[in-house]
């Protein structure tokens, strides 16, 4: 029995189904702590998480128990013990497991109880549900590995504290929310309470399709108090010191970091899930349309800070509605952000678009499908440079537009991934001034503005007509993003909407349609990353064939 550990907690990044390069970089990091006792890395770690469908392949489930054994032979050079999230297949049944290893051997195995099934996760789907577990003696102390979901609820931590359970290592795969920090605080403080253990909760950070995993990991003892906060968004390693004291286990190690606020907080995880989206799936580079508005100006930002200004290309592509100052504020965002901006007008495109429909077209009043034209002809304009050149379209809308179906399916919606997704055109205005002051850390973009202030000030606009202005089809978007937020976030009803946000129960009723009607459009919309507790996607799973609006009797 031994009175002190050295526990190394690593908060790294991954990428699914990589298991040979996981399973290298697991090591990489082993070596860098070669003074612990042990090392611990996050949820899944070796395959990497969320795994979806992956789990259903039984090859993939193959391989994966076969990378385990490999690294748990790894363990043989005497150096520290490795606790590794990885799969386990018992009678048939796949769970999620953490692995103890330790001089070339499997000694110890905590299976997942708890398995969350709602928003981005449904691990019911492709996961058993472990039994609740016991410690794992480790050196003589009893260690209760709850898995992240397993801290959420009060039956396991309190199996384990009840079975002689002396500390708690949490790993876990937790991604990104607005206000996500609080929530695992509380969580974490809850447990600690109930069970009087010490807790380290370790979590990943990196971009995986739609998440963006924060790490921010910490240690907090027995009353509550943090003495360990790791980085956001950064991989890292922690070196903790723990000693046996007459009232038990205590982390004797203190080390801070500042979190970062809002709105730095959202903007970061932009750019951690751009980069490894493109990084991992091996595009050399973003191309998008630069229209002089602030939601493309915002996007090109966060291409530039998460790639490099060499890896981003903007296209300006005019038409006869697009103003000077549109032109302007386009070449003038391309010059702060150092990025290649090219110029190629539709004009050619839509004459001959219309010339070509004007048959089928006549006798008509000219409107919305002469809009979408242009919209759409932008599009085929930055997917054949995408299909000559490699580089992936990204795309701009942001989560009001998308909302309320203000957008061109297959014209400006098309892309192959959108920060703006999850933002509310609120949100793109603060996030703009934000980054035009602020440089977030590790960002390869400048230090100073990103995009003319004149961007930021101008009303918003979609230029596909003569003087039009989005406020001409939408409500103000203080006002709508508010109504947005209670009928999407929160499930309100129009009723319950109006009441909260003081609006007019038709106009919310209005919108309630708007967000119905949209379904489909958003469906056929690229991945983007996840901001807050409920997206447009497994978030919110809504019909697109639906009757029902509660703004009806």
């Amino acid at each position: 029995m031994t009175d002190t550990l050295s526990i190394a907690l690593v908060q790294m990044n991954q990428r699914v189904g990589d298991l040979a390069g996981n399973a290298a970089r697991i090591l990489e990091w082993r070596a860098k702590a070669k003074s612990a006792d042990l090392v611990m890395v996050p949820e899944l770690q070796l395959t990497g998480y969320p795994l979806e469908d992956l789990v259903l392949k039984p090859e993939f489930v193959r391989r994966s128990l076969e990378a385990a054994e490999r690294l748990a032979d790894a363990t043989a050079d005497g150096g520290p013990a490795l606790l590794f999230g990885a799969l386990h297949v018992e009678e048939g049944l796949v769970y999620n497991a953490m692995i103890l290893a330790e001089d070339g051997r499997i000694v110890g195995r905590t299976l997942k109880h708890e398995l969350p099934n709602y928003g981005t996760f449904d691990e019911k789907r492709v996961f058993a549900s472990g039994p609740l577990p016991t410690p794992i003696a480790f050196r003589g102390v009893r260690i209760g590995i709850p898995i992240c979901e397993d801290i959420w609820r009060e039956p396991v931590c309190a199996a384990l504290a009840k079975a002689g359970a002396e500390l708690l290592l949490v790993p876990n795969g937790s991604p990104y929310e607005i206000d996500k920090d609080d929530v695992r605080i509380r969580l974490a403080h809850d447990r600690v309470t109930e069970t009087g253990l010490p807790l380290a909760y370790l979590n990943r950070v990196g971009g995986q399709d739609e998440l963006a995993f924060d790490g921010s990991s910490f240690v907090m003892d027995r009353t509550g108090a943090i003495l360990v906060q790791m980085p956001d968004w950064d991989e890292a390693l922690q070196l903790t010191e723990w000693r046996r004291e007459a009232s038990g286990w205590t982390c004797t190690t203190r080390a801070s970091h500042t979190l970062d606020p809002f709105p730095g907080d959202i903007y970061r995880a932009m750019v951690v899930a751009l980069r490894d989206y493109v990084g991992d799936n091996g595009f050399p580079g973003v191309i998008l349309g630069l229209s002089g508005g602030i939601d493309s100006a915002l996007s090109a930002a966060v291409a530039v800070d998460a790639l490099g200004p060499d890896k981003v290309w903007c296209v300006m592509m005019p038409s006869r509605f697009t103003s000077t100052d549109s032109l302007e504020d386009a070449d003038g965002c391309a010059k702060m952000l150092g990025v290649r901006q090219d110029v190629i007008s539709i004009a050619p495109g839509v004459a001959a678009l219309d010339k070509m429909l004007a048959p089928a077209f006549a006798g008509t009043k000219a409107g919305l499908a002469e809009e979408n034209i242009q919209s759409r002809l932008r599009m085929v304009t930055l997917m054949a440079l995408s299909n000559r050149f490699g580089h992936m379209v990204l795309t701009t809308g942001n989560k009001s537009e998308m909302s309320v179906g203000y957008a061109t399916l297959y014209g400006d919606m098309a892309g192959g991934y959108s920060v703006l997704k999850d933002a509310y055109k609120t949100t793109v205005f603060a996030l703009s001034r934000w980054r035009n002051a602020n440089r977030p850390e590790g960002a390869l973009g400048p230090a100073g503005p990103v995009m003319p202030q004149r961007v930021i000030d101008k009303p918003p606009t979609a230029e596909l007509r003569d003087n039009q202005k989005d406020e001409d089809s939408l409500p103000p978007y203080a006002l709508l993003d508010r109504i947005l937020e209670a009928l999407v976030e929160k499930e309100l009803s129009v009723r319950e909407t109006a009441a909260l946000t003081g609006a007019d129960k038709a106009l919310v009723s209005d919108i309630e349609g708007k967000l119905l009607r949209a379904e489909y459009k958003r469906r056929q919309a690229p991945p983007g990353v996840k901001l807050g507790a409920r997206n447009f996607g497994r978030d919110r799973r809504y019909p697109i064939t639906n009757a029902f609006h509660t703004g009806n009797p």
